[in-house]
C-alpha cells in the first residue's frame, strides 16, 4: 500500500489536531453519562444507571417526562422538514421554468432574506404569534422555523431544477401534459438527490434549534429536548452526569440521522449554480 506523500501526512495531522477538542468534549460526555463520577476524564467510580434515571422516572425535579420532550421534537423536526421541502420545490420550479416580472428582483430578495439574522426578528415574531393566537404553541414555532428556513431551501432546489433538461419538458407540454403534471410527475423525481438532501439538512437545522423554542415556548408540555436539556444548566446545583446523559441522548437521533444522510447532503453542492 503505497504511502501518503509528506504533505497530506501533515494535513491528516492537523485535521487531527482541529478534532482533539471535539472527541475529547464526546469522550467526556460518554465517561460522565455512564460512569457515577469522572474525574476529568478518568472515572473514578464504577459504571451506573442513575445518570439515565430520566428514562424510566416520569418527572425529574418537576419537568415533564422526556418521552414527551422527544415526541415534540420529533413532530417539530419532521413537520418543519415536510414544509420545507414542499414549498421550496414548488417555489425553485417555478423560478426555474417560469418567466414572469420581478423574476431577478424577487431571487436577490431571497438571498437577503437568508442573509437576515433571524434573532433581530424575534420581537416582531413574538408580537405577530401572540395576536394569532399562536404563541406558546408547537405550530407557532414550526411556521416560523419553516418560514425562516425557506429562503436557503428555495435557492438550493432551485439549482436542481435548472440542471433539467427543457427538452423532455417541452416533449411532455407537446405531448398535453399540464404544468401540475410536469413538476408532479416528472420534475420531481428526478431531482430526488435534491429533496433528500434537502429533507437531511432541515431535519438537522431543526433538531438542533434552541432559540425559537427557547424564546416561543412557555410551557413544559411543549418542550422539546434542547428546552428540556437547558432546564438543567439553571439550577443552583447541576447534576452533571444527569446534563451528560440527556445530552447524550439527545445527539444519538440527530448522529443517526447525520449517518444515514451525510451522502445525500453532499448533493447540496451540486446545486444553486446557475442564475
Amino acid at each position: 500500500m503505497p504511502l501518503l506523500p509528506p504533505r497530506w501526512r501533515l494535513v491528516l495531522l492537523l485535521l487531527a489536531a482541529l478534532s482533539l477538542p471535539i472527541a475529547t468534549g464526546l469522550l467526556w460526555l460518554f465517561l460522565t453519562a455512564s460512569f457515577e463520577r469522572v474525574h476529568g476524564l478518568i472515572p473514578v467510580e464504577p459504571l451506573s444507571l442513575d445518570n439515565w434515571r430520566f428514562l424510566w422516572e416520569p418527572s425529574i425535579n418537576g419537568r415533564p417526562s422526556i418521552w414527551i420532550a422527544l415526541g415534540n421534537s420529533l413532530l417539530f423536526a419532521g413537520t418543519v422538514a415536510f414544509i420545507e421541502v414542499l414549498v421550496a420545490s414548488m417555489a425553485a420550479y417555478a423560478i426555474s421554468r417560469l418567466n414572469f416580472p420581478g423574476r431577478t428582483v424577487y431571487l436577490g430578495l431571497i438571498l437577503v432574506l437568508h442573509a437576515f439574522p433571524a434573532i433581530s426578528l424575534i420581537i416582531a415574531i413574538f408580537y405577530i404569534l401572540r395576536v394569532l393566537g399562536l404563541f406558546d404553541t408547537l405550530t407557532g414555532v414550526i411556521l416560523v422555523k419553516a418560514a425562516l428556513e425557506l429562503p436557503l431551501g428555495i435557492w438550493l432546489m432551485k439549482g436542481f431544477f435548472d440542471n433539467l433538461s427543457w427538452e423532455m419538458e417541452m416533449a411532455a407540454l407537446v405531448d398535453g401534459a399540464s404544468r401540475w403534471t410536469l413538476f408532479w410527475r416528472i420534475a420531481l423525481p428526478m431531482v430526488r438527490p435534491g429533496l433528500l438532501a434537502l429533507s437531511t439538512f432541515a431535519l438537522l437545522s431543526a433538531w438542533g434549534e434552541f432559540i425559537l423554542p427557547f424564546t416561543l415556548i412557555v410551557s413544559g408540555q411543549r418542550w422539546t429536548l434542547a428546552l428540556y436539556l437547558q432546564s438543567f444548566l439553571g439550577e443552583s446545583f447541576t447534576d452533571f452526569g444527569l446534563v451528560a446523559a440527556v445530552g447524550l441522548f439527545y445527539a444519538l437521533p440527530v448522529v443517526l440521522f447525520f449517518i444515514l444522510g451525510q451522502r445525500y447532503l453532499l448533493n447540496l453542492y451540486s446545486g444553486g449554480i446557475k442564475g
